[in-house]
């Protein structure tokens, strides 16, 4: 995970548009490593709504697996594990 302060250092306003907070960053980590670019604005949502260690535990069970569509994937692990830590409370 980046510092705020490495994130900044390498802004840069007139390409990176879509940057410019942290969890931005981790937003666009997630459309990048689920290869689905097209739904960043969901991700970067997700990563600034969402507790980062469920978003982890997510993301680590797509990239293990070999599925065709991660994003979708992914998704669904975020629902059950979320489901979970409801039900603990």
């Amino acid at each position: 995970m980046k510092s705020v302060k490495q994130i900044l250092t390498k802004f840069n306003p007139v390409s990176d548009k879509y940057v410019s907070r942290e969890f931005q960053s981790y937003g666009i980590h997630l459309a990048e490593e689920l290869d689905d670019y097209k739904h960043r604005s969901l991700y970067i949502k997700l990563a600034k709504t969402t507790h980062r260690s469920i978003l982890e535990r997510a993301l680590s069970f797509c990239i293990d697996s070999n599925a065709r569509n991660k994003g979708a994937l992914f998704m669904w692990k975020l629902k059950e594990i979320k489901k979970v830590v409801d039900t603990s409370k």
